[in-house]
């Protein structure tokens, strides 16, 4: 931002949104006004009836340094260190996705296949990162126990934190580790949004994905299924009787992953459940 008096609260939002809007930024009002909040510790409802009031020189440092970083294509979500997920705020680190909402089809299939089922349930969440589908799950389902594993013991930490954040530290625990090779089952429900990009198609992601989100998260190996192998694999062992697993897909990925799952006695029991933009995103499979 230009050196000079700081403005009001107003013409400084409008300034940044305009800015944000000539770099091609989607949603850049949206953006410029979450930014603005946080540079000067206000709620959404207090900076909307803040715009006549001026900026101190402390607040307009924060924010043009904020808006440096979403210029060069840092997320929001980055940026604030926090995303909300299933309507729980989840803290993010270097080691984690940002939560997403397509993400939330997976915890909706889920749901929607232990429906009617009573008693304590055993969960488990592999590639778990922030922890925001254990957490969700776990919220709506409060008989249920669950276990994250992830590879990066930064994620284990990260998705620890947020789950004492939403007070599920006593029904859920976080380990590190390589997928489930060191667990034993049965568990009735396994889900997982495993790294799907084919390594070929990095480069060509969006910056704020390609440049900030862990690889490790991201690169499913050269025809991006190599995660999907290493659970399925697994999965007749951890699932009980009547078990259920849950696979986020990327696009185009159903058939693949279809194949897969056949081949090792774990048919889908219905067609991918489509995302709001109509991508079909997540696979049910049951152990019979």
């Amino acid at each position: 931002m230009p050196h000079r008096a700081p403005g009001t609260v107003g013409a400084l939002r409008r300034e940044a949104a305009a800015r944000l809007a000539a770099a091609g930024i989607d949603s850049p009002d949206l953006d410029a006004g979450l930014l603005l909040a946080q540079a000067l510790g206000l709620s959404a409802a207090a900076l909307r009836v803040a715009g006549p009031d001026l900026v101190s020189p402390a607040g307009a440092a924060s924010f043009a340094q904020m808006l440096a970083q979403r210029l060069a294509g840092v997320p929001v979500a980055r940026i604030l260190g926090e995303k909300e997920f299933w309507s729980l705020p989840f803290t993010l680190s270097p080691d984690t996705l940002v939560p997403r909402p397509d993400t939330e089809t997976v915890v909706e299939a889920a749901l929607d296949a232990l429906k009617g089922r009573a008693g304590p349930l055993r969960v488990l969440d592999l590639g778990t990162g922030s922890g925001a589908i254990l957490a969700a799950i776990l919220v709506e389902l409060p008989t249920a126990w669950g276990l994250g594993i992830d590879q990066s013991p930064g994620a284990a930490a990260t998705a620890r934190d947020n789950l004492a954040r939403a007070g599920l530290n006593r029904r859920g625990a976080v380990l590190v580790g390589d997928w489930a090779a060191a667990v034993d089952g049965p568990f009735d429900l396994v889900v997982s949004n495993p790294p799907y990009i084919p390594t070929g198609d990095i480069a060509g992601l969006a910056i704020d994905v390609r440049e900030n989100d862990p690889m490790a998260a991201l690169d499913g190996g050269p025809d991006g299924l190599v995660a999907y192998r290493a659970i399925i694999q697994e999965a007749p062992r951890l699932l009980a009787p009547g078990g259920v697993l849950v696979l986020e897909l990327g696009i185009g990925q159903e058939a693949a992953v279809t194949a897969l799952l056949c081949a090792a006695g774990l048919p889908p029991t219905h067609a991918a459940r489509p995302d709001l933009g109509g991508v079909a995103r997540a696979l049910t499979a049951s152990r019979p």
